[in-house]
């Protein structure tokens, strides 16, 4: 599905986040060992053409053109709404640049039907409105998820949404698998 994301004040699409989101492991009652942390990751793959120049997740927290910033990692998912975001400044975007593709991985290991209310969102920073969201919770048992890209396609930025499961547990991990999905 490809969508052109557009700001009908501007002619196109300028700011856009990745947001993500989840709740914290739950002690049972009847559980000795207790509840192991979730700690789900947000994550930004830039791409030249097929050759991968940047990479933003909670251990390098801006690009080096500074267009896409890591907003905060949690480790635990607590809190309400979104726990990590990513901004996308696609007006500061290196001119090489020509996709950006956005995924959640989970460090600690647990597949995502493990996870209570986990969802992840892309977000047109403008307007404030939903572009894409997942609810991970029905993502199936991947520790990775490829949510979707924004390209280039001339002068405007579109969105393509992908939410292909994978298995990954760190962005290093997902290269290789998103490789095949930059085309």
């Amino acid at each position: 599905m490809f969508v052109t994301l557009r700001d009908d004040n501007r002619g196109g699409l300028h700011y856009v986040s990745m947001a993500l989101g989840w709740d914290p492991a739950h002690q049972h009652r009847w559980s000795s060992g207790g509840a192991k942390d979730i700690d789900l990751n947000a994550s930004a793959l830039l791409y030249a053409d097929n050759n991968i120049v940047d990479v933003v997740y909670h251990e390098q927290l801006t690009s080096r053109d500074g267009s896409v910033r890591h907003l905060g990692d949690s480790t635990t998912g607590e809190g309400n709404g979104d726990n990590e975001i990513i901004a996308v400044d696609l007006t500061r975007m290196a001119p090489e640049v020509t996709v950006v593709f956005f995924l959640v991985t989970c460090y600690t290991g647990q597949t995502f039907d493990q996870i209570e209310n986990a969802f992840c969102r892309i977000v047109d920073g403008v307007s404030d409105a939903e572009i894409a969201r997942y609810d991970l919770s029905n993502a199936g048992p991947h520790t990775g998820l490829i949510l979707g890209k924004v390209f280039r396609s001339g002068n405007a930025w579109q969105f393509a949404a992908i939410g292909e499961g994978i298995s990954a547990r760190h962005p290093a991990d997902a290269v290789p698998q998103v490789t095949t999905s930059v085309s």
